[in-house]
């Protein structure tokens, strides 16, 4: 006798679904609705960055470029192997440059900026000057990154400036999506390695042999390789990387360049007299201060002593560092009279083209008052590394209200930023071209034979760029003056080639420390 099963539970008929007999319907789960799609942000939307991954050129001329700059760079003084680094760097950089890479400003404009660098860091071949090539390198770190950063607005270059270390540290997946991975059949890393270590060996093996045979070979090879000391060593890999890193940032750059065309949002114009009133009321004065100015001029140091009670020097040393400031200050009047002026009309143009061309004009002779003002203070006091520093600042800002000038007259001014950063190099490459150090040898011994007064305790600290103005100097001042150059004058060897200190050998003779060995009061 066999049991009947149980009967089933009814079927709610709401879960019964229209099929074929004798098929259950299945209750199928709903996926949860999707949330929306994160939004990039604005930053990254202007710099995506590179999706792939470094061309296997790249990451090789990247490489060479870092050994060649860690092998040749000579950290202690100027010399010829900081050109050889700078353009072995510009050329690794070169072929990670991709012409059809949107976001980053004219080839033309990078170009010019990398010519910059090159020729900034070039100074160091020509002057021994260290203070002037750490100026230099100095504004070749900002030009090399407006050359791989592009930018042309003010922000745009504040934001290329501070760039290349964010994007070295965005660069290290990317280099590392592009080293070769190891494939049947295929050169790997370990393949790769390989063939590096055989070569070094060969080399090692060889060129020690021919040295062992050749002693003139042997001083040749001898001043072509770094030290391998220990400590040599390790100072050339730290310097590898660095430059390796640096680099690398500055080929990320390049492959995937942003878009820097960054502005600040429009300012709200303010009404007319808000304005005029002030820029007309500074017009009066800086115009009264002219025509004073003038009166010293051509009244001369008569007119100085009757109506201030100073000597011409004293007068001159007194009012130099105010005009520098009032310089300064006024190109950010300037500036703000550009920004907040409204242009809506043709008499909102003509005043702002009437006041603010005036103010620069007047300008120009305040800067003028000034570079007068520290000519007369170094006839009276010599010439100064200083002085001379200073006086080029202000020829700087002279050439800066040209341009505002000629920016105020067009009602123009997106291409003022970029041309005031470039004026400032020129007048950099400007000072290193009169080579200062000589030019100030050369000033105070044209003063100490008019007036037989010279401070040698300050000439002897200079480069061995001023030895031959020094050297014209008679016995024992001659000898004095020149003994501490003569003393830290050493041998260069390739790497330190410099046009400077080769002069300076050729006068001082075979034994440039014989050369100061006078005894001095």
């Amino acid at each position: 006798m066999t049991t009947a099963p149980p009967p089933r539970p009814p079927v709610d008929p709401r879960l019964v679904l229209p099929g074929p007999a004798g098929l259950r319907p299945q209750r199928t789960a709903q996926p949860a609705p999707a949330g929306p799609a994160p939004q990039p942000s604005a930053w990254e939307r202007r710099w995506p960055g590179a999706t792939g991954a470094v061309r296997p050129v790249v990451l090789g001329a990247v490489a060479v470029a870092a050994g060649v700059s860690a092998s040749v760079v000579p950290l202690d003084r100027p010399g010829l192997g900081w050109l050889v680094a700078a353009v072995a760097g510009a050329a690794a950089l070169g072929t990670a440059a991709r012409p059809d890479a949107t976001g980053a400003p004219g080839r033309a404009a990078r170009l010019a900026w990398a010519v910059a660098t090159v020729a900034l860091v070039g100074v160091g071949t020509v002057r021994a000057a260290g203070w002037l090539f750490a100026l230099c390198l100095l504004a070749a770190f900002g030009t090399a990154s407006l050359a791989v950063a592009g930018g042309r607005t003010p922000l745009g270059l504040l934001t290329a400036g501070i760039l290349p270390p964010v994007a070295t540290l965005r660069a290290l997946p990317w280099a590392a999506r592009g080293l070769p991975r190891a494939r049947p059949g295929g050169p790997g890393v370990g393949r790769s390695l390989a063939s590096i270590g055989i070569t070094v060996a060969l080399l090692l093996l060889f060129g020690l042999l021919f040295s062992s045979a050749d002693a003139v070979f042997a001083d040749l090879v001898a001043e072509a390789l770094p030290d391998v000391s220990t400590p040599g060593v390790f100072g050339w890999v730290f310097r590898l990387l660095l430059v390796g890193a640096v680099l690398l940032g500055g080929a990320y750059l390049l492959a995937a360049p942003p878009d820097l065309e960054l502005r600040v949002g429009p300012a709200r114009a303010v009404r007319q007299l808000e304005w005029v009133l002030p820029l007309a009321l500074l017009d009066a004065l800086f115009a009264a201060f002219v025509l004073v100015q003038l009166a010293v001029l051509f009244g001369g140091s008569g007119h100085v002593l009757r109506t201030a009670g100073l000597t011409y020097a004293e007068y001159a040393r007194g009012g130099f560092w105010q005009l520098l400031a009032v310089s300064a200050l006024t190109l950010l009047v300037i500036a703000g009279a550009m920004r907040w002026a409204p242009r809506r009309t043709r008499a909102d143009r003509v005043l702002i083209r009437v006041l603010v061309g005036g103010l620069t004009a007047l300008s120009l002779v305040v800067v003028a008052s000034a570079l007068y003002r520290m000519r007369v203070y170094t006839d009276a006091y010599g010439a100064t590394r200083l002085r001379l520093v200073v006086a080029t600042a202000e020829l700087w800002l002279g050439l800066l209200f040209v341009l505002v000038g000629v920016a105020t007259v067009r009602l123009r001014s997106g291409w003022l930023p970029r041309l005031a950063l470039g004026a400032a190099v020129v007048a950099l490459l400007g000072l290193a071209v009169v080579n200062p150090d000589r030019l100030i040898a050369n000033w105070n011994v044209d003063r100490w034979q008019r007036i037989d007064r010279l401070d040698v305790d300050y000439l002897s600290g200079l480069s061995a760029d001023a030895v031959p103005a020094l050297d014209r100097l008679p016995e024992p001042m001659r000898s004095c003056a020149l003994r501490e150059i003569a003393a830290q004058l050493p041998e260069d060897g390739w790497r330190a080639a410099n046009v400077g200190r080769a002069q300076a050998r050729a006068v001082l003779g075979p034994d440039p420390a014989e050369a100061g060995a006078t005894a001095c009061p």
